[in-house]
């Protein structure tokens, strides 16, 4: 079958990288979507078994940092796009681990830029149709101040508004805000922006960077806060909260994400920067609150009586203080703006986690990695 598109998506067995293959494997039959995946901890092939056997989706398990096999995909199926989602992304982790974090987020990347600038350079349409889609994050951007720790009326209208729509400070960030990474991961993304940005200047690779703010939702690896505090209610296990709980996020439901990278790849401008955002800031303490208040409620236990095991633990190195972003640009050069107000997606999230048990306990067991480094191993 002849395909108008042949695309990578990195990272596609990840959190948002699943929810990105799926979008654009059932939205787009005629595109080939190739699944390019290293299966590290934080992959697992479970989370796209509904479109593992569609005729237009590929899996190839691989590391980013691989030139030659990078190379190699570019050239077996005619690549003319990338979207590149795989990323080490674990504040935590980066603090003991930077390492890991330089090689796959930095030299992964810087990887990927230099694969397909050969390969499209060498086509005789150069880099006509041809597109580079690098998703980061807003933690590059460094920490605003909490100047309203009660929270005000948000200047920010969409029409997924909530009754929590505060803001927690008068400063946003914006596709204009300095650089200032405080944690090896944000160091680390930063750097990788900056890669892509100079293949665009130095050789007219056409590039688009998005820096997103927190993703919540299904298929999240349970290290991170809402999925880990869901399966810790569920099992009682105490609730670790760092420092005060005061530290504000800007929050996005996962699928709106997938969402805004579909329009951005086939609309945003070469050579530019996206903000995406939930318009939805949370202090951590209240976004904690809702979701034991949530998992109560839908296990039939008394609302609210969990809140005992919420336990707080010495506050993390170099902790960021609060991240808000305004994603005014793409909601007005291109129309995206969040679908979903912040407690109705906080009850898909939550209901999807508790009826997908299963899912749970085989990610937290490690089984799922033993089953797929079985079946890849002689590949």
């Amino acid at each position: 079958m002849e395909f108008k598109r042949n695309i990578i998506i990195t990272g596609g067995a990840g959190f948002i990288g699943s929810h990105v293959v799926r979008l654009f494997v059932n939205k787009y039959p005629e595109y080939r979507i190739i699944n390019l995946d290293k299966l590290t901890y934080a992959g697992n092939l479970a989370n796209l078994k509904d479109v593992e056997d569609k005729e237009n989706y590929a899996f190839v398990k691989a590391d980013i940092c691989d030139y030659e096999t990078v190379k190699e995909l570019m050239e077996k199926y005619n690549i003319d796009g990338i979207i590149h989602l795989a990323a080490e992304s674990h504040v935590d982790r980066s603090i003991k681990d930077p390492f890991t974090f330089a090689r796959t987020n930095v030299i992964g990347t810087l990887t990927l830029l230099q694969a397909a600038k050969e390969y499209w350079e060498s086509l005789p349409e150069g880099y006509e149709g041809k597109r580079f889609y690098h998703i980061s994050t807003d933690e590059v951007y460094g920490a605003l101040e909490l100047t309203n720790p009660e929270g005000i009326e948000s200047p920010f209208t969409t029409k997924a508004s909530s009754e929590h729509h505060h803001a927690y400070g008068t400063e946003f960030f914006t596709e204009e805000t300095k650089y200032n990474p405080h944690s090896p991961y944000s160091a680390s993304k930063a750097s990788s922006d900056h890669f892509v940005r100079a293949f665009h200047d130095t050789y007219g690779m056409p590039t688009i960077v998005t820096n997103c703010s927190n993703n919540y939702g299904p298929y999240q690896f349970p290290e991170k806060l809402i999925p880990l505090f869901i399966n810790n209610i569920r099992h009682r296990k105490p609730l670790p909260v760092y420092g005060k709980g005061e530290n504000v996020r800007d929050w996005l439901y996962v699928e709106d994400h997938a969402r805004a990278i579909d329009l951005i790849f086939h609309k945003g401008k070469i050579a530019d920067t996206y903000n995406i955002g939930g318009f939805n800031e949370w202090k951590n303490i209240d976004i904690i609150k809702v979701v034991i208040k949530t998992v109560d409620r839908l296990l039939g236990r008394k609302e609210g009586e969990d809140m005992d095991l919420i336990t707080y633990v010495t506050d993390r190195k170099g902790h960021d203080m609060r991240y808000a972003i305004d994603s005014r640009k793409l909601q007005r050069e291109l129309g995206w703006e969040p679908s979903l107000q912040f407690e109705e997606g906080i009850e898909k999230t939550v209901r999807w986690y508790l009826d997908n048990q299963a899912w749970m306990d085989n990610v937290t067991s490690g089984d799922y990695q033993m089953y797929y480094d079985e079946m890849y191993k002689n590949r």
